[in-house]
């Protein structure tokens, strides 16, 4: 984390408390110090992406960002990826925890492609920003906001990204580079409300995006966590490490596990924690993919779960004698698929 980001806190500090919604709608901006980014490069940095990837890269436009899931040869996700095109070059965005295992095992299977891999994150900051005033202040440096989820601008202060909607305001994020961003900070500071990266994490779960991180690799078939209703699978495209297993799920039977948002009135929930049904209260019916803080006392939840338990309803966090997730709408359907 570069000097400039560590002064983040402070900026945060200076502002009020975020006690709920209404104050994210004037406009704030945030730090997603918890990201990396892998550049790859080459002629054959798509197709080489095209082989590993669950997602299509060969037919990636520049204007666009796509999910992807990187997978074992059991169809598990080793990490959840967001990825991009600029000229030639492929961006890969994934949870810091899990890039220097992702980009040693692609790293792996390069072999004779003409494609490198670099991380490109420590000259580059991401910034995330929504409300009113994010749209006035990003104008001031990009001729045209993209207007679609998942449409990118490449521009000459770095590339923006319409994300996810969250908290009933279009969310951007802005890749930057740090020089750039000592340019703008202080225009930044006086337009926006500085807020923690947490509240953006927040908004990814009401918007139902998962995130896989080190505690949670390996333990999701992408449809256990909706990766295919975000657009994160091709079922279309060619052979990725695990593809057999991930088409399986997808159309032999009926879907059985997927994910879903919940409130839980507890503080300091832990990723990866079982949760248990009083239909069966011996065993779990499934663990918390993201969990954060919500403006209070409670957290929000995404959990993998059974969907016979979600339906029943009555399922508890860490033991049968946890708080009670209290199960909320997603922004997209899914039983109707399951059928």
């Amino acid at each position: 984390m570069s000097t400039l980001e560590q002064n983040f806190p402070m900026m945060i500090k200076q502002n009020k408390a975020i006690t709920g919604v209404a104050d994210l709608a004037d406009g704030y901006a945030c730090i997603l110090s918890q990201q990396s980014l892998i550049q790859v490069n080459g002629d054959d940095a798509a197709s080489f992406l095209h082989n590993q990837l669950s997602n299509d890269v060969e037919h990636l436009e520049e204007g666009e960002a796509r999910y992807a899931a990187y997978c074992t040869p059991k169809g598990r996700m080793l990490a959840s990826i967001y990825y991009w095109k600029n000229k030639q070059d492929i961006y890969l965005q994934c949870s810091t925890t899990l890039q220097p295992a992702l980009q040693k095992r692609l790293q792996m299977f390069v072999m004779r492609a003409k494609a490198k891999l670099e991380d490109v994150s420590e000259n580059l900051s991401f910034l995330g920003l929504g409300g009113t005033q994010a749209q006035v202040f990003l104008q001031q440096y990009f001729a045209q906001l993209p207007t679609a989820i998942n449409q990118t601008v490449n521009g000459e202060y770095g590339v923006l990204i319409r994300r996810a909607d969250a908290f009933d305001q279009p969310r951007y994020q802005w890749v930057i580079a740090r020089t750039v961003l000592e340019q703008v900070l202080s225009t930044l500071q006086a337009k926006l409300k500085i807020i923690d990266s947490q509240i953006w994490r927040l908004g990814d779960i009401y918007a139902g995006i998962p995130e896989v991180r080190e505690q949670t690799k390996e333990q999701f078939v992408p449809q256990m966590v909706n990766f295919e209703l975000i657009g994160g699978v091709n079922f279309k495209k060619g052979c990725y490490p695990g593809q057999e297993i991930v088409a399986r799920s997808q159309y032999l039977g009926k879907l059985k596990r997927r994910m879903a948002i919940a409130k839980i009135e507890a503080t300091n929930v832990a990723l990866a924690t079982e949760i248990y049904s009083e239909k069966d209260p011996s065993q779990p019916c499934g663990m918390v993919v993201n969990a954060e803080t919500s403006f209070g006392e409670s957290t929000m939840c995404l959990v993998e779960i059974k969907l016979a338990d979600h339906e029943d309803g009555k399922v508890h966090l860490g033991s049968i004698d946890g708080p009670l997730l209290q199960f909320q709408a997603l922004p997209y359907a899914y039983l109707d698929i399951t059928e």
